[in-house]
């Protein structure tokens, strides 16, 4: 009996907690998972099972576990958009036992500010991102053009016409057109704000339709017709990287955490040729408070996760200050997960190994996504509601048949009011 008994404990003591986790397939998720036997060797105890998904796909699956508590997962990544919604719905677990090393106070505070409900943190930041122009200075110097610091979309329109080298495969400019409200939306939406236009107005009735839209979506389809690559729109985040990265584009505004990539040899065949300024804005003296957009992939347990001990524990590995030491000994500082913390743009070694450091720490302390009194709404590049989801998404669809070219930027836009139209009145937005 004794000896059952200690075969029993050891056993219990092999036992292993397996975490699922849902993610993203960008690159600095990539490479977390290639560092995760770091954890798994320094907690024997659990084992990291990876999920992973492309952008689009991963926001339908996490979001359909969460609101019916699947279960299927015990870490997810989700962001700026979801945890205002889901922690009010209780969908998320408080994360309030990361340990001290986690120093929750060196959190940037847009990003703190933007993961936390009623000052408790619901989800942690692995990497944070505003907004940027990212171009090709050997090209930008050959058509005899010198970047603003705050450009305009006419001058990256110029730029771009003369910039372009199609019998050469270069392309003036690159931008997102895959449908998604993370995917086109996110950059179209925020080119819209930088006409003057919002989503909603204060009474919640969507705004497609009102002229900073239509002037926004105009710009967009047209220097992308003239000067951009050929089905751009099948092209998100990470097939626009992949075609900038390889020489074929000129301009490309997206993320500041393209930053890392574009730069690094490895992964680059430009790195020594790419400048960054800020995002540029529809007309001169840009309102709304500038192009920038705030958002930050995180990692969050759902409260249907059964091993809540075991995925806190990761997470609090996965994004804290000894994580962003861990990258930098293993790949250099420029492949540190930008966005997130304080220290490390205090950090030397970090701003003198990343020319972006700068234009992302600005962007993203200039990015205020509270509501304002035309903007009922949290978010810039996006509006966190329940329905924003849907309605992004059917919209990002009609934007991208524009830019097609099957259905007029006009007809996209009718149709996308109709819709939101139709969405908002039946949520109860619209009385």
């Amino acid at each position: 009996m004794a000896g059952a008994a200690l075969l029993g404990l050891a056993g219990a003591a092999g036992a292993q907690t397996t975490l699922t986790i849902g993610t993203v397939n960008n690159n600095d998720m990539i490479r977390m998972q290639g560092l995760t036997p770091e954890f798994e060797k320094a907690n024997p105890d659990i084992k990291v099972n990876w999920v992973t998904l492309e952008e689009n796909v991963l926001r339908q699956r996490v979001t359909a576990d969460i609101a019916t508590r699947g279960g299927q997962f015990d870490i997810m990544t989700i962001g700026t958009y979801e945890v205002p919604i889901w922690s009010k719905q209780g969908w998320l677990t408080p994360l309030e036992n990361l340990g001290s090393a986690f120093a929750v106070d060196d959190l940037l505070p847009p990003i703190r500010t933007a993961l936390s409900s009623e000052g408790k943190l619901y989800a942690s930041p692995f990497y944070g991102e505003s907004v940027m122009t990212i171009y090709r200075k050997d090209l930008l110097d050959k058509a005899g053009l010198k970047m603003p610091e705050k450009p305009t979309f006419a001058f990256v329109k110029e730029a771009a016409e003369k910039m372009t080298d199609k019998s050469a495969g270069v392309y003036g400019i690159c931008l997102r057109g895959k449908p998604g409200w993370g995917e086109n939306m996110a950059f179209i939406g925020n080119l819209a704000r930088s006409y003057g236009a919002n989503f909603f107005d204060a009474s919640w009735k969507p705004q497609f339709q009102s002229e900073g839209w239509k002037k926004a979506v105009s710009d967009y389809v047209d220097v992308m017709k003239k000067y951009g690559p050929p089905g751009a729109a099948a092209n998100g985040f990470n097939e626009t990287l992949a075609l900038f990265s390889t020489g074929k584009c000129g301009i490309w505004i997206d993320a500041t955490s393209a930053g890392s990539f574009v730069t690094n040899p490895k992964q680059s065949q430009v790195s020594d040729k790419v400048g960054f300024t800020s995002a540029p804005c529809g007309v001169e003296n840009c309102p709304n408070g500038g192009a920038n957009w705030l958002w930050a992939w995180s990692l969050a347990i759902p409260q249907s996760s059964k091993k809540k001990e075991a995925a806190e524990k990761f997470i609090a590995w996965a994004t804290d200050k000894n994580y962003q030491t861990l990258v930098a000994e293993k790949e250099g500082w420029s492949n540190v997960p930008p966005g997130t913390r304080t220290s490390l743009y205090e950090n030397k070694k970090y701003t003198e190994a990343t020319p972006f450091a700068a234009e992302t720490l600005r962007a993203m302390n200039a990015a205020d996504p509270g509501t304002k009194p035309d903007k009922p709404y949290v978010g810039l590049q996006f509006a966190a509601i329940p329905e924003f989801q849907g309605i992004g998404t059917a919209v990002g669809q009609q934007m991208a048949a524009a830019l097609s070219g099957s259905i007029t930027v006009d007809q996209a836009l009718a149709a996308a009011q109709a819709q939101a139209t139709r969405d908002m009145t039946r949520a109860g937005y619209i009385k």
